[in-house]
């Protein structure tokens, strides 16, 4: 079934629950590096959601109340986001789609505060696992 091409500039929205995490998230922006256009602007090929990197995003989990930051990614495609048949030289374009996996990976650790006296005690899980969706300001162009 045929869904909207992504376009450069076009933003990637992550949901907040990473697992036992929960990220105040911001959306991506995707930057395209295709060499086909639309209305002037590039149309995103499979690969370029490796652009999408959101940093700084605040997160906590049920343990860990002290916040803590991190990065947000997308790690996967689903397979309805990369067009079957459409592309540009053989790379296929991006589109729309359902849910991509996403990940978030921890900088600077949420804390837990500590018993009693001394440090509060960090987060030792190094990445969660999450899931988001794109948006797109193309009305016009479709893939399959």
């Amino acid at each position: 079934m045929a869904d909207y091409v992504l376009i450069d500039g076009d933003q990637a929205l992550f949901l907040p629950s990473f697992g036992a995490a929960t990220v105040v998230v911001q959306p991506g922006t995707l930057r395209a590096s295709g060499p086909a256009t639309l209305a002037a602007k590039s149309l995103c090929v499979v690969g370029d959601e490796a652009s999408v990197s959101v940093r700084g995003c605040i997160y906590t989990t049920p343990q860990y109340s002290i916040p803590g930051t991190g990065t947000l990614e997308i790690e996967a495609l689903a397979g309805d986001q990369q067009a079957q048949k459409t592309a540009t030289g053989a790379t296929r374009w991006l589109l729309v789609g359902g849910s991509f996996t996403a990940r978030f990976v921890v900088q600077s650790p949420a804390k837990q505060p500590p018993p009693g006296p001394g440090a509060p005690i960090p987060d030792a899980t190094p990445q969660y696992a999450g899931s988001g969706n794109f948006v797109t300001t193309n009305t016009k162009l479709r893939g399959v």
